[in-house]
């Protein structure tokens, strides 16, 4: 939600989980042939402070999270084939000790919807 505050807020408009693209993704931008995903660091696997692995039923854990991995690897693959410009915002750059201000985080999101570069990753500071 802050995400989509903040870029309504600045007069960019967007769709919602768009089911005519690969994944889904969180925010579409037509206009700027763009799409925000917002990934949760658990269920996406990413190397954070904020992922752990769990301590029980490990296998199914590996598992689910390693075909989210491979989903996401699939879907990014087929957005890009599709020339859609992809930003990926981690739930560490919102959330945690490491998180990043929102206002800045909306500032790069907006500056790099208005340039012409085609991949955007935000983390929390490490």
């Amino acid at each position: 939600m802050i995400i989509r505050r903040g870029l309504h807020a600045r007069g960019f408009r967007f769709r919602l989980h768009d089911r005519k693209l690969p994944g889904r993704p969180d925010l579409v931008l037509p206009k700027y042939r763009a799409v925000v995903l917002v990934n949760g660091c658990f269920w996406h696997g990413h190397d954070c402070a904020l992922f752990r692995w769990p301590k029980t039923r490990e296998a199914f854990w590996r598992e689910k999270i390693g075909g989210n991995v491979e989903r996401d690897r699939k879907n990014l693959a087929a957005l890009k084939s599709a020339n859609w410009r992809i930003a990926m915002i981690w739930e560490c750059a919102l959330k945690g000790r490491q998180r990043r201000d929102a206002g800045d985080l909306i500032d790069a999101l907006t500056s790099w919807l208005s340039s012409g570069d085609t991949k955007l990753e935000m983390t929390g500071f490490r």
